[in-house]
């Protein structure tokens, strides 16, 4: 008999970086990083699986940045070259360190995992990963959901209810156009909640979406089932919350899974580590260091007492890991299910990055946790949020408070000293826009003005991405982070200022759409109220 549920929610993010301007840009590898560490031995689990025929549910929320550029022809071949490089790589380790046994053992096994990688993407899935993530949605075994166009921090764009409207819209517009149906839940950016949202998502036709523990524990009416069940937000949407319990085992790199010294340390690179002269056709303009994703080394808190790393290991950790993971979910529901009234549900979101690209070992210790779940002989069984609407009919009613998962729990990481200068700028910009679609939504407009006033909308949602605030505050590359605002900012205003005199030059129009060619089927006319 199954005494609670678990759902798993991982979200695919990465902001919008595409720059066909360039022959090459480094910022493009956060995707190819992705791919290659993350999405794909997502993918190959999902496979496994569903051959082994295990039972199993998980949500994917996919966000539309990422459908766009997963999609994208020229991202497409860059992405091949770049994979052709990190195999040319591994082959030429393999000769470096034939005199190390250790290590070119180590060598041969990222060659294997790059050919594997190849092979997926190229033969099984014709560089196409939405089809591999819609054919395990149509086998039953994932929810597939979205979030907000490009990102936006929904609670500081709330100045303007058409810039909240209009990236829960686009978002689930971009998401049904390549997808081929509308999901039922929405994932929040960075959680970020505010009373009244859930009439706007009600509104766009969302069921549910998720805030922090802290969003449902400090509800308007305290929760009679703590996190352990949705809470009703007064017109049927539900609001899921964050357990923290698993939520620390896998987040946490101190107290968490991902710490174990057995498991490999992602600051260990080569690309850092060996002569420059050898390294360099790999790192950026070969000359500054970079990841290049060959690292050799386990977790260690000193680095002069380096171990190398080791699969065989690191696999029976995980198996350790996936074992010590559902018996704590099963003693929590045990131990829940004694004095809540409805079945107990543990809701675990993550970023999808962290399983591949943070902790390598990830989607093995995902896939080994799914396969244990399903065994007959748990009192647990994975669920999506949808499965469990459709099992428990009545929910707690409360208004959730406002909350993120961000640092504090509030917005502190995306409105500081560091960022706090865009907002101004921003709200400028929407309520130029704003004023733009009432001046000319209901008057004929010649195709060359509604190409402008379009694009004036891209480059207004690209430049209103959670994103670039939140690298300047963690600061990480905050030089790109600011030209992409002030870039996108001054396209906006670029196009705002030709709108108005109706003075559209073709050959700046056309470079602008190649340049951000996201969300082809945008009508300025959506930057308003649902």
């Amino acid at each position: 008999m199954k005494k609670g549920f678990l759902s798993f929610i991982l979200h695919a993010h990465l902001p919008y970086v595409r720059h066909p301007e360039h022959e090459s840009f480094f910022e493009e590898n956060w995707l190819f990083e992705a791919i290659t560490e993350c999405y794909i031995p997502l993918i190959n689990v999902f496979d496994r699986l569903y051959k082994d025929k295990v039972k199993y549910r998980i949500t994917l929320s996919l966000s539309p940045t990422l459908i766009t550029m997963l999609g994208d022809e020229l991202l497409q071949k860059r992405y091949q070259n770049h994979l052709q490089k990190l195999i040319e790589l591994a082959e030429k380790e393999i000769i470096r360190t034939r005199n190390n046994p250790q290590n070119q053992k180590l060598a041969r096994h990222y060659k294997r995992f790059y050919l594997n990688v190849r092979d997926s993407y190229k033969n099984q899935y014709q560089c196409d990963l939405l089809s591999a993530f819609k054919k395990h949605y149509q086998l039953g075994q994932l929810e597939l959901i979205t979030t907000a166009a490009t990102h936006g921090f929904l609670p500081l764009l709330n100045i303007s209810e058409a810039a909240v409207c209009c990236q829960i819209k686009v978002g689930l517009d971009t998401f049904k156009e390549k997808m081929g149906f509308a999901p039922t839940g929405f994932w929040l950016p960075e959680c970020g909640y505010y009373p009244g949202l859930e009439k706007t998502l009600e509104q766009a036709g969302i069921n549910y979406f998720f805030v922090d523990t802290h969003g449902v524990m400090n509800a308007s009416v305290q929760p009679v089932n703590n996190v352990y069940a949705p809470i009703d937000c007064g017109n049927g949407v539900m609001a899921f919350a964050r357990d923290p319990e698993s939520s620390q085992q896998v987040w946490s790199a101190g107290e968490g899974y991902p710490g174990n010294s057995n498991y490999r340390e992602y600051y260990s690179d080569i690309g850092f580590e060996l002569d420059k002269n050898y390294i360099s056709p790999y790192i950026l303009n070969n000359e500054k260091r970079i990841n290049t994703g060959i690292k050799y080394h386990q977790i260690s808190n000193k680095e002069q007492d380096r171990v190398l790393y080791n699969p065989r290991e690191a696999q029976t950790q995980i198996k350790k890991d996936a074992i010590d993971f559902i018996q704590k979910i099963q003693n929590q529901i045990d131990s829940v299910g004694q004095i809540i009234a409805s079945t107990p549900i543990i809701v675990s979101p993550y970023d999808a990055e962290l399983f591949g690209h943070w902790w390598f070992e990830g989607p093995n210790w995902l896939e080994q946790v799914l396969r244990i779940a399903s065994e007959e002989t748990n009192t647990i069984e994975t669920v999506t949020c949808s499965d469990y609407l459709k099992q428990q009919e009545k929910h707690h009613q409360a208004i959730p408070a406002f909350s993120t998962w961000g640092e504090q729990g509030y917005c502190s990481f995306w409105l500081n000293e560091e960022n706090e200068w865009i907002y101004p700028f921003l709200y400028k910009a929407a309520e130029e826009m704003e004023q733009l679609v009432l001046d000319f939504k209901d008057i004929t407009v010649s195709a060359r003005q509604k190409r402008a006033l379009n694009q004036a909308l891209r480059s207004l949602l690209l430049a209103q991405s959670s994103d670039w605030p939140f690298i300047m505050k963690s600061g990480t590359t905050t030089d790109y982070a600011n030209k992409r605002i002030t870039d996108q900012l001054a396209r906006f205003n670029y196009l705002h200022d030709c709108i108005r005199r109706n003075k559209i030059n073709e050959e700046y129009l056309l470079a602008l759409e190649i340049m951000d060619n996201i969300f082809p089927n945008i009508d300025f006319r959506q930057y308003s109220q649902i």
